[in-house]
């Protein structure tokens, strides 16, 4: 019996046999030049080519969520609430 092959029902006799299936992951280039083997001839660079095919997508976001001062500011904040909050600080007593 081979590893494709399993028990549908209580009844050994009755055996489905199932192909095993492998999912391969594909970097970016790979599924450009899947869809696209001579991507280089039209387009400048990768990142072109995969948005033109629909692999990527931009977002618009708000400017300030990019500079990661804000981020950073918005970790410690976080991170001095939960001090706060764990060992009953107020923000008054600091």
């Amino acid at each position: 019996m081979s590893s494709a092959t399993r028990f549908t029902s209580r009844n050994p006799d009755i055996v489905t046999s199932r192909p095993v299936v492998y999912i391969r992951l594909m970097n970016l280039r790979e599924q450009v030049e899947d869809l696209l083997p001579a991507w280089e001839r039209w387009y400048p660079s990768l990142f072109d080519a995969a948005c033109d095919l629909g692999l990527i997508k931009a977002q618009v976001c708000d400017p300030s969520t990019l500079l990661l001062t804000n981020r950073h500011a918005r970790v410690r904040q976080r991170a001095e609430e939960y001090h706060r909050q764990k060992w009953g600080v107020e923000p008054d007593d600091q």
